[in-house]
């Protein structure tokens, strides 16, 4: 041991010996550890609810160790787009159940979206979800705020608030009342503001058009009705928009081959989210198979647009995946086409089906941390969160990549109790869900309290 220690430059001698003395609050022991150094063997020591030391020695001690052999350990995933539906719609999901999905998921942190009922486009409506987040959410969390005609003056204001991630524009009409379709309104809001404004990018007059193509009862039906040019047509006016004004964008669940070409093109100023809905599922077999669990806005739409986004994932254009959880009953998912209601969960999935892709070859474990850690982080500026590394928050989705398990409607923790990937058998699982240094889940069971915490924002503080 001594002379392995004389093989060390200084710095790393007077490291090994404070690692080697130092007692932690947790300790993570002979897992894998995949981070800015790639993916390797290391334990990690936890103190004060950050990552205090990567590499700590083996006779370190802790108040609580965690045996890590044969997982690999990640950071935190970070869902960026998920709708909890509290407050108004609590029958299909609130703050409480939202985040017990999310954790039991591996999960740490989710964005969630203000189309609630009242929608939340103002400082008492955020400070509302604050406090019903409080000592509820199980993962920590941050809202956004709605952007409307109403309130584009106050936005630069509202956007800076603790607990804030951003505006979300909704250029096509979708669940809710949130709704900015013109030009000269998504201009105004665009103008009041500096953070990354979220989009939700469908022409709303195409898809006024697009209604007259539903086929009752034919889900088959539901790209046409949300087209690809409606679509296109949106995000090729948003870029416009967001250059003349200067604004920094990121595009909501992309669900067409043809706008990343587009988005491709507009790096400077936008940045990419789609969803494993929309990489892993296609149309039309989703929708005979799935019916209404399979209905979702932007839809999911033919293989061709699935192989264009994966080779935007490919590629690096997609710098987000977020799950786009939007639960509803499957009483109101039975309605016939188009009565039945866009949306389906996601949160407890997004590792799981991820995890499979990496194990399917499609994309590589660190491709996987950059889309679903990393991209979050970098994108929105999240702080202290999103990667392993020394005075970061304890925030790991720890993963057994060889446990296959069948995903289940019967598992799912959301309150609508659904999934649209029932009977899917995946490879790779989240084992471990570690929240500041917390334990939250482990092993399919939440060990701990719901203690979630406001995210905080570089751009904010």
């Amino acid at each position: 041991m001594q002379s392995r220690r004389r093989g060390l430059p200084v710095f790393a001698r007077l490291a090994y010996k404070r690692a080697v003395a130092e007692t932690y609050d947790l300790l993570l022991k002979g897992g894998i550890v995949v981070n800015h150094d790639g993916e390797g063997p290391r334990d990690i020591g936890v103190k004060g609810g950050c990552i205090a030391v990567i590499g700590a020695g083996a006779g370190s001690s802790a108040r609580e160790t965690i045996d890590c052999r044969g997982l690999h350990i990640l950071p935190g995933v970070i869902d960026t787009q998920v709708h909890f539906r509290e407050p108004g719609l609590v029958h299909k999901e609130d703050l409480e159940t939202g985040s017990r999905a999310a954790v039991l998921g591996g999960v740490t942190a989710v964005f969630e979206m203000p189309n609630t009922s009242p929608p939340t486009t103002t400082a008492a409506a955020i400070e509302d979800k604050l406090a019903r987040a409080r000592n509820r959410m199980f993962c920590d969390h941050a809202f956004y705020v709605g952007g409307a005609h109403g309130n584009v003056r106050e936005l630069a204001e509202l956007e800076m608030l603790p607990g804030v991630c951003g505006v979300k524009i909704f250029m096509g009409a979708s669940t809710g009342d949130l709704l900015v379709p013109d030009d000269a309104g998504v201009r105004e809001v665009l103008r009041h503001g500096r953070r990354r404004v979220a989009v939700h990018s469908e022409d709303e007059e195409l898809l006024k058009a697009g209604k007259a193509k539903a086929r009752e009862g034919d889900w088959t039906s539901h790209p046409e009705v949300r087209s690809v040019e409606a679509a296109v047509r949106s995000t090729t006016r948003l870029l416009a928009l967001a250059r003349e004004t200067r604004r920094r964008i990121h595009v909501l669940h992309v669900s067409t081959a043809e706008e990343l070409p587009l988005l491709a093109a507009a790096k400077d100023i936008a940045t990419v989210e789609t969803t494993p809905q929309h990489l892993t599922l296609a149309a039309p077999d989703c929708y005979v198979t799935l019916k209404g669990l399979a209905q979702m806005n932007p839809p999911v739409r033919e293989s061709r647009h699935r192989d264009g986004l994966w080779a935007g994932v490919a590629q690096g254009i997609v710098d987000v995946i977020g799950s786009d959880h939007a639960p509803h009953t499957l009483e109101e998912k039975a309605r016939p086409y188009p009565a039945s209601p866009s949306g389906m969960p996601g949160v407890q999935s997004i590792a799981p089906v991820m995890l499979d892709h990496v194990a399917k070859g499609r994309l590589t474990l660190a491709r996987f941390v950059d889309l679903l850690c990393h991209g979050p982080q970098r994108v929105f500026g999240i702080a202290g969160k999103g990667r392993i590394a020394a005075g970061y928050d304890a925030d790991f989705t720890i993963v057994d990549l060889k446990m296959s398990k069948t995903i289940r409607h019967a598992d799912a923790a959301t309150r609508c109790g659904w999934t649209p990937f029932d009977g899917m058998t995946v490879t790779g699982w989240p084992v471990g869900t570690i929240i500041r240094g917390r334990r939250v889940m482990w092993e399919g069971e939440i060990v701990g309290l719901a203690a979630g915490a406001p995210l905080r924002f570089q751009e904010a503080l």
